[in-house]
C-alpha cells in the first residue's frame, strides 16, 4: 500500500507506524489492536510508540484528520482546475475512486472508528468533512441549476456510498499482478455509475 495521505510530514518511522495502524485498525477495530500490537507490526517495543505518538487515540486522530485534509485539499484543487462544472464534477468523482481505491484500510476506518476519536478532534473531522462535502453540492448545483442543496448533499453522499463501496466489493491491497486485477476494474466500474447518475440528476 502506498504510504497514507494521512501519514503527516513527520519521517518514515512515523508514517510506517501510522499506515501499520490504518491496516490493523481496519481488520480488528480500534479496540481490537493493543499498543503492543502496534509496536510488534512495526518492530519496536510498544512504549517505543509513545515517542511519536501518546496513545492510540492521538494515532487514530492524526490519521483521520489527515484524511479530511488530504481530500478537502484535493476537492479545492480540482474545483479551482476548470471553469466547465461537469469537469469538475468528473475530476472529483475520479479523485474520490482513487483515494477509495488507493486507501481501502482508511475508508474502512473512518467509516467504523469516528466516533472513537476524542471530541475536539471529531468535530474537526466533521468540519472538514462538511467543507468537503460542499464543494460537491457547489458543482452538482453548477451542472443542475434548479438542484436544491439538499437534494445536491444528498446526491453527493449517495455517490459517496458508490465509490466507497471499493474496498468492500474488491478487497486486498494493491500490489504486483493487481495492477490489472479486481481493484482497478471495480473501481473504473463504481466511478462509471457514480457520474452517470449525478449527470443525469432531475433538475
Amino acid at each position: 500500500m502506498a504510504a497514507s495521505p494521512a501519514a503527516g510530514t513527520g519521517g518514515s518511522r512515523r508514517e510506517q507506524i501510522l499506515t501499520v495502524a490504518a491496516q490493523l485498525f481496519a481488520k480488528h477495530g480500534f479496540h481490537g489492536v493493543s499498543i503492543a500490537d502496534l509496536g510488534a507490526a512495526v518492530g519496536v517495543s510498544g512504549p517505543a510508540l509513545y515517542r511519536h505518538f501518546p496513545g492510540k487515540e492521538a494515532l487514530l486522530a492524526e490519521m483521520l484528520v489527515g484524511i479530511s485534509e488530504h481530500l478537502l485539499a484535493g476537492g479545492q484543487a480540482r474545483a479551482c482546475a476548470s471553469d466547465d462544472p461537469r469537469e469538475v464534477l468528473a475530476a472529483l468523482v475520479e479523485f474520490q475512486a482513487d483515494f477509495a481505491l488507493r486507501e481501502p484500510e482508511l475508508i474502512v476506518v473512518q467509516d467504523r472508528d469516528l466516533a472513537n476519536l476524542p471530541a475536539e478532534a471529531r468535530r474537526r473531522v466533521r468540519r472538514l468533512q462538511r467543507t468537503y462535502v460542499e464543494i460537491w453540492v457547489d458543482t452538482l448545483q453548477r451542472v443542475h441549476p434548479g438542484l436544491t442543496a439538499e437534494s445536491a448533499r444528498i446526491a453527493a453522499h449517495g455517490a459517496f456510498g458508490l465509490l466507497n463501496s471499493t474496498p468492500h466489493i474488491a478487497p486486498g491491497p494493491l500490489g504486483p499482478g493487481r495492477s490489472e486485477g479486481r481493484p482497478y476494474a471495480a473501481a473504473a466500474l463504481l466511478s462509471r455509475m457514480a457520474l452517470a447518475a449525478l449527470m443525469d440528476l432531475p433538475g
